[in-house]
């Protein structure tokens, strides 16, 4: 009888990325490695840099030996859910919403036109006062 294997999306695994909440993924697999983490040769910054993203190219690009790839089997939780998007997908905000948007920082900009006037007026002024008591 085949055991069932619990499937992560990518977003669930990236929310596991503190020292005492540590997940990576690697090769399609999700493994909870935080009781490892401060027994990892290379540091537990290493490991928590890999969070929230496949970490399979960093896994390979350092070199790991057979028995650390046995190791890791251990802590394997399970697989990545491949149908789920990698990527949320974003909201898109509707045209109403954009004209409400513009129509607000367009109220906005004519409101405080006269701040920046005024800042101008008053070093013209000042430049003017300064220049004659030469």
């Amino acid at each position: 009888m085949p055991t069932l294997t619990k499937l992560y999306t990518m977003e669930e695994a990236s929310q596991h990325n503190t020292k005492d909440d540590c997940w990576v993924v690697i090769d399609g697999k999700v493994y909870d490695v935080t009781p490892y983490l401060d027994e990892h040769p290379g540091g537990d910054d290493v490991v928590l840099a890999a969070t929230g993203k496949d970490a399979t190219d960093d896994f390979e690009d350092a070199g790991h030996s057979k028995s650390a790839k046995e190791l890791m089997q251990n802590f394997c939780i399970g697989e990545l859910d491949t149908s789920a998007p990698i990527i949320p997908e974003l909201e898109i905000a509707s045209k109403k919403e954009t004209a409400n948007y513009s129509r607000n920082l367009m109220d906005l900009t004519k409101q405080y036109w006269a701040v920046p006037v005024a800042i101008v007026g008053i070093s013209v002024v000042a430049g003017f006062i300064c220049l004659r008591k030469k």
